[in-house]
């Protein structure tokens, strides 16, 4: 069996589900997912993959001592029994995730399509809703698969706002400039669906000289709900944000522009693990 811990929000969780899942198909197990860290995270960690068809065990598992106590430290010296941890290396993609052997218990972000690109297919499969959209959710995903110039937009305030924090916050700058490379890319004129946990900020303020509709279904309220809208759209502008990363990528249609910003972290010293796929446009 394969476990694999899971922290942060929807996106970091996606990830690593999916770097734990495809080495779990890769050695012919199963995967068992580790929600202890959730407890107590930040506001926005709560465990969110219970809205799709994920194939993992969330209980009934032996799982190693909780980090802390002579327990923990004969297990990350190996001394003692139960599945030995790989935890990514903090200087890049990290390649042995890929080969790593059954009985392993994975720890790191895995913010990189490399560590699962060889099962997309699966995966998308498994990452699809459980149930349909309902309500005002249906409404919107109608409209937006009917549109053939729909563009997501995702804006990210939040925990991005901190001054703790230099995440930094994609400017309008950005967005003029990853707009225009969509129109360019795709031949169209935007109509631009824009997601974001402030919707009340974002309609009073964001004006792109477009058709623009703030799409306010779940906010930071129900990320899935959001995800699923967003990957409806045909083409995608992301922030520098793993939620819609995950809005982009699980857009299956190969014809889609996505737009993601040229540096992803305002942090010094921070290392990109590759995280945007090749066919991203970054501006």
């Amino acid at each position: 069996m394969i476990q694999v811990r899971l922290f942060g929000g929807l996106g970091n969780q996606l990830f690593q589900y999916a770097a734990g899942r495809a080495l779990a198909l890769r050695v012919g197990t199963e995967l068992a997912l580790d929600l202890r860290a959730l407890d107590g995270w930040v506001s926005h960690a709560v465990y969110g993959l219970e809205a799709f068809a994920i194939k993992a065990r969330v209980s009934g598992v032996a799982l190693p001592p909780v980090r802390g106590g002579l327990a923990y430290a004969l297990w990350r010296a190996g001394l003692t029994k139960g599945p030995r941890l790989l935890r990514e290396a903090r200087s890049g993609f990290d390649a042995r995730v890929l080969a790593a052997p059954d009985d392993s218990y994975l720890h790191g972000y895995f913010q990189s399509e490399a560590y699962f690109a060889d099962q997309a297919a699966p995966l998308r499969e498994e990452l699809r809703h459980r149930s349909a959209a309902k309500g005002e959710g249906a409404v919107w995903l109608a409209r937006i698969r009917q549109d053939g110039r729909a563009v997501s937009l995702h804006v990210r305030r939040g925990d991005y706002l901190a001054e703790a924090d230099r995440q930094g916050i994609c400017d309008a700058g950005y967005y003029a400039r990853a707009l225009q490379a969509v129109a360019d890319a795709a031949g169209i004129t935007p109509r631009v669906y824009v997601f974001s946990d402030d919707p009340v900020w974002a309609a009073r303020n964001l004006s792109f000289g477009l058709e623009t509709h703030v799409v306010s279904q779940g906010g930071s309220e129900d990320p899935a709900e959001d995800l699923r809208l967003m990957s409806a759209c045909r083409h995608h502008i992301i922030a520098n944000s793993t939620f819609s990363w995950w809005g982009a990528w699980l857009n299956p249609a190969a014809e889609k522009v996505v737009v993601a910003p040229a540096r992803w972290t305002q942090r010094d010293g921070a290392v990109e693990r590759g995280i945007c796929p090749a066919g991203w446009l970054r501006v």
